[in-house]
């Protein structure tokens, strides 16, 4: 069993330092209700304030990442760091990184499919490469937001034997519906573990939906999040993984050779 803190914030445009501070005291908070993995939202220390992308944008070894190592090797556990906007040979990515117990930053991955609706191309870099690592909990994955539109990705970590998926987002209310469904379908398709952190910025069309969610294998919700900043606490037994696809042997029954 592990304790599993999802921070779903209400990001401040722009305000790096003052999203920071709030993202740090939530991650205190979880730590003193017992967390032992955290992840964290897409975008949180900027939000999407692509006019100013690149001087708000930060390099890997910046003092986000930073603080999130020392707290990570401070306190003993582990991070999914959510998504910054890094910025890399000129060019500015939107990635995540995962930090172990000690603090070493294991895996990054850049979000590889980026919104065409909302012009992202013109300020952000698309990633190249999906990523996996090793956690304590076991193989886990990593796509952002946009990303679990596209059914191949999630899958092909999956057949990494990837029995976790993390999803840090920024999804909108409009879309609320799409995001339950999608988040759903993702579990129970791929047999995984499906932890995603949203936020709720925003007003008007433009308002993020919350409803972070931590589903299991079998598709039921463990959490979720409402409509509000708030800290999601939940004790998850990572072992079902196994006996869920014994139960049910999808992968087993694939015929990948007539698809």
């Amino acid at each position: 069993m592990k304790r599993i803190a999802v921070l779903q914030m209400d990001i401040q445009l722009g305000q790096v330092e003052a999203n920071r501070q709030k993202a740090m005291a939530m991650i205190q908070k979880g730590l003193q209700q017992g967390a032992e993995l955290f992840l964290l939202p897409e975008m949180w220390t900027t939000g999407y304030q692509l006019d100013q992308i690149q001087q708000l944008a930060e390099a890997a070894d910046g003092p986000t990442i930073s603080l999130l190592q020392q707290i990570a090797r401070e306190h003993n556990v582990e991070i999914i760091s959510g998504s910054i906007p890094e910025a890399r040979n000129g060019n500015v990515y939107n990635t995540a990184y995962t930090i172990n117990r000690t603090g070493q930053v294991i895996a990054q991955y850049s979000k590889i499919h980026l919104i065409g609706l909302m012009a992202e191309e013109q300020y952000i870099t698309p990633g190249d490469q999906k990523c996996s690592f090793e956690l304590s909990i076991g193989k886990a994955g990593i796509i952002i937001c946009y990303d679990i539109r596209f059914t191949e990705l999630p899958r092909a970590l999956a057949l990494e034997d990837c029995t976790t998926l993390f999803i840090p987002a920024q999804w909108p209310e409009v879309r609320g519906d799409h995001w339950r469904i999608l988040n759903l379908a993702r579990a129970i398709e791929n047999q995984q573990f499906v932890i995603s952190a949203n936020t709720v910025n925003g007003k008007g069309r433009g308002k993020m939906y919350g409803h972070s969610l931590i589903i299991n294998p079998w598709g039921e919700i463990l959490a979720e999040g409402g409509e509000q900043e708030q800290l999601i606490i939940a004790d998850v037994d990572f072992s079902q993984s196994a006996d869920i696809r014994k139960r049910l042997p999808v992968f087993t029954d694939r015929r990948p050779q007539y698809y």
